[in-house]
């Protein structure tokens, strides 16, 4: 076999539409469909170029069988220890024991294993894996492992992921999107820490992006902007109003309706406002579909403890639902008043499960909870009083840290392994609506039915980064997410 690295270290190859990584085929232009959407996995404007074919039909990507694993632990050993000389004897280690790794082979029709590459956790309930041990007949194949292995990780729920590369192999793996962060040692040679951009968090937050520039000169620039609420002038009454998204409101009406009311009092409950009432305005094609939504509403009204004042209803139309929610306090928590070195704290409802239907998007923490339960949560705010809060929207926990940062003028550093979550998938928490969650800078809210932890400092330095085990930071969000700016 030739020298594996020297062939790995020739030109990545030009993007090519049509290959197909993985046998259940893939998204035009060369792009792996493993599992469905690999979320997260590059930017467009980061887009990493795919393999072209070969000279034939291109390889397949597969996870392996154990056949297939034999096959390729045989190719590790002839290229790290006969020709590589990087270990003794062999290069098996405790990765190749672990169940969570994920080892994914290039085959031919025939079957044959022409390469393969490990996916491990190195944390995997926070999201954190490596690729290591890629071996490959060619460059060519080489950098379609590459590129199957960091979406097989986003598919994982990787937040984070590794490689240690050879020095040789740097600008090789640049060309296919990898960033180095610095150099290391493995087994006596030469190597660097590289980093491929995964960018789930910066997704979920984007949604909010376009805020700045289509509500410039409408909004006033004082030390509201950013909030999901706003202190009607000369009163100690809070008004907020929400809309639920249209096709929400079609498919699952009763839900939507729940949800109306429960967003609406989780934005007065982030200022500290007790709930006094609510206005609703309710869209549907016929009575019965409008009867389901108000269901819903009724519901919420009666657990949340926001009774409908009145409102506004139109049958033989699209799906439609807002609310406009009303509060009151004389002392009302801004989401701009947090500064540098103050403490990062949230508060969350871990109970509960994802809604049906919902899974990874919609954490329910509140439909089985009593009227009581639910005020001692929506109290926690008002109790505490912290310099800035700010309930965690569809933005998702780490998008709604940096809407909080941004009104404050400031950044944020999350400390991975002190967020306190339920039992699911670190990246699916962070990117979910998750029910009953606030972030507060300096004081902590708290409620017997929550989980209170500090868990990140805001910074003088602006985005939000994330702070894991071993030290290392990588970036959450590189710039503001909304582009409102900092509120006055």
């Amino acid at each position: 076999m030739s020298d594996l690295l020297e062939l790995l270290a020739g030109p990545a190859p030009e993007h090519k539409e049509g290959l197909s990584l993985f046998r259940n085929g893939a998204a035009a232009g060369g792009e792996p469909a493993l599992r469905g959407q690999a979320r997260g996995v590059l930017t467009p404007a980061r887009r990493a170029v795919a393999p072209p074919p070969a000279r034939g039909l291109s390889p397949l990507v597969v996870e392996a069988s154990s056949t297939q694993r034999a096959a390729y632990r045989a190719m590790r050993r002839r290229a790290f220890v006969d020709e590589q000389g990087l270990f003794a004897g062999h290069d098996e280690d405790a990765a190749d024991l672990d169940p969570l790794t994920i080892v994914l082979v290039a085959v031919d029709l025939g079957g044959a294993v022409l390469g393969g590459v490990r996916v491990q956790a190195e944390d995997a309930a926070l999201g954190w894996w490596r690729g290591s041990r890629l071996v490959a007949q060619d460059g060519r194949i080489g950098a379609q492992l590459v590129q199957a292995a960091c979406a097989r990780a986003a598919a994982a729920g990787a937040l984070r992921f590794d490689a240690h590369v050879q020095e040789r192999l740097i600008g090789f793996f640049a060309r296919l999107g990898w960033e180095r962060v610095r150099a290391l040692d493995v087994a006596g040679a030469p190597h660097a820490l590289m980093r491929f951009p995964l960018t789930r968090l910066a997704d979920a937050a984007a949604v909010k992006h376009p805020l700045g520039g289509l509500l410039d000169g409408l909004l006033p620039r004082d030390r509201w902007l950013g909030d999901d609420g706003v202190p009607v002038p000369g009163t100690d009454v809070i008004a907020c109003t929400d809309a639920i998204v249209p096709a929400m409101v079609e498919r699952d009406p009763e839900w939507a309706g729940w949800c109306g009311m429960l967003v609406t009092a989780h934005d007065l409950a982030a200022m500290g406002a007790e709930p006094t009432g609510a206005l609703d305005t309710v869209g549907g094609r016929d009575t019965v579909h409008v009867e389901a939504i108000l269901r819903g509403v009724k519901a919420g009204a009666e657990a949340f403890g926001l009774p409908v004042l009145g409102g506004h209803t139109h049958l033989g139309v699209p799906a439609a639902l807002s609310v406009t929610g009303f509060g009151r306090t004389d002392r009302p928590v801004a989401a701009s008043g947090g500064r540098p070195g103050d403490p990062l704290h949230v508060c969350a409802d871990l109970t509960g499960g994802w809604r049906p239907g919902y899974t990874g998007r919609q954490w329910d923490s509140t439909s089985g909870r009593s009227h009581e339960a639910l005020a001692s949560m929506l109290g926690a705010v008002r109790r505490a009083q912290p310099r800035a809060a700010k309930d965690v929207s569809m933005a998702g926990l780490v998008g709604t840290i940096g809407m909080l940062a941004e009104a404050s003028g400031t950044g944020a550093t999350i400390d991975v392994a002190a967020i306190p979550r339920p039992d699911a998938a670190l990246a699916d928490w962070l990117t979910c609506f998750p029910g009953f969650a606030v972030v507060a800078a300096g004081n902590a809210p708290t409620a017997p039915e929550t989980v209170t932890a500090r868990c990140g400092t805001l910074t003088a330095e602006s985005g939000v980064r994330l702070r894991w085990p071993d030290g290392e930071l990588t970036t959450a969000l590189a710039s503001a997410p909304t582009g409102l700016g900092r509120a006055c």
